[in-house]
């Protein structure tokens, strides 16, 4: 039962993202280097369709089903997040092994990496079609990890419902691991705790949006309460309702939320522009969002037409984002103002 005040929330515009990685690199960089994290990303961006990162998450159990009972799941192995590789920097720059190594792997080969089928999607040619997604801890209404935990090591903030992990509670169990759906835990094993996606909450507590939003280029994420009507968050989840979850049939509730990938058009046999069939499935937009998918998709299409035709939507300038400060819904204090915040027990 969700016992938190307020609810902070994430809203994710697939249309913008290019999978630069900046986000990934923001947090990378902040929350996870020290011992144990190498393997872990707290935010990855991934090619779909695609297995992602771990490989075939999707497919892993985990979270509640129609009658709100939990689903076993399986905990995914380093090998399937994908496990940091090193290079020969030694035998090629100092070993004369440089034109022909090219930076070899050292030691054993990788079979999968977070990034593995990166920009290869599906389809036939000239209707391949691929997009990206962003994705981070979803810091869920009804978190299945919180549920899962013998420990009571996993809480959700009261005052803001950001899921923590109190590390000095947790003794390494992994159930947590296992009741995830979305598979965004990770295990450290040198401090044998879990980890995962804080939502920046020091720097939320700060008035900071998330380094994750912040540092997008795209303009991708937008941050705000549920509740604030005045924000971003409410007005594209509850009143134009072309934000949506990711396979909300996971019993989860998550409070990430995506703007579902229009797409380019298609071809027909003899390269003209098939304007009746969608170069991305309905079938698979439906798979990850849901049936409303579609109606989030013809409203998009409906204001973008709007827009053009009129030069006035709401929705449009909203998604457009001229200004980055009214993405974030108050946290858009400057982060050097701050103190810096690095890792510590995120309890």
């Amino acid at each position: 039962m969700n016992t938190s005040k307020r609810q902070l929330a994430m809203v994710m515009d697939l249309n913008k993202c290019i999978g630069c990685q900046t986000c990934t690199v923001a947090c990378k960089t902040l929350w996870t280097g020290d011992e144990g994290m190498e393997h872990m990303w707290f935010n990855t961006v991934n090619t779909l369709p695609g297995k992602g990162t771990p490989h075939g998450w999707e497919d892993m159990g985990g979270g509640f089903d129609a009658e709100g009972n939990a689903v076993v799941g399986h905990i995914p192995s380093r090998k399937e997040f994908g496990e940091a590789w090193k290079f020969d920097h030694e035998g090629s720059y100092y070993g004369g092994k440089g034109d022909a190594s090219h930076l070899a792997i050292a030691g054993e080969p990788p079979t999968w990496g977070p990034n593995w089928d990166e920009d290869q999607g599906e389809g036939e040619f000239p209707n391949t079609h691929y997009f990206y997604m962003p994705r981070i801890c979803n810091h869920c209404t009804h978190p299945a990890c919180k549920e899962a935990c013998p420990r009571d090591a996993i809480d959700k903030r009261e005052e803001d419902g950001i899921v923590t992990v109190n590390e000095d509670r947790c003794r390494g169990y992994r159930f947590c691991q296992a009741a995830c759906p979305y598979k965004k835990i990770y295990f450290n094993h040198q401090k044998k705790v879990s980890q995962k996606c804080l939502f920046c909450f020091p720097r939320i507590d700060n008035g900071v949006a998330p380094a994750c939003a912040r540092q997008c280029p795209g303009r991708v994420r937008f941050v705000g309460y549920r509740d604030d009507p005045e924000a971003p968050i409410w007005k594209l989840v509850e009143k134009w309702k072309v934000a949506l979850p990711l396979h909300p049939e996971y019993g989860t509730e998550p409070n990430v939320f995506y703007v579902p990938p229009i797409g380019p058009l298609s071809f027909d046999q003899d390269g003209d522009i098939d304007e009746s069939t969608p170069r991305i499935p309905d079938a698979y937009l439906i798979r990850l969002f849901g049936p409303s998918v579609l109606d989030a998709l013809a409203t998009l299409k409906a204001e973008r037409e709007k827009k053009r035709a009129t030069g006035e939507s709401e929705l449009m300038d909203l998604l457009i984002a001229y200004e980055w400060k009214d993405m974030f819904g108050g946290f858009d204090t400057d982060p050097s103002t701050v103190s810096v915040v690095k890792w510590t027990n995120a309890s």
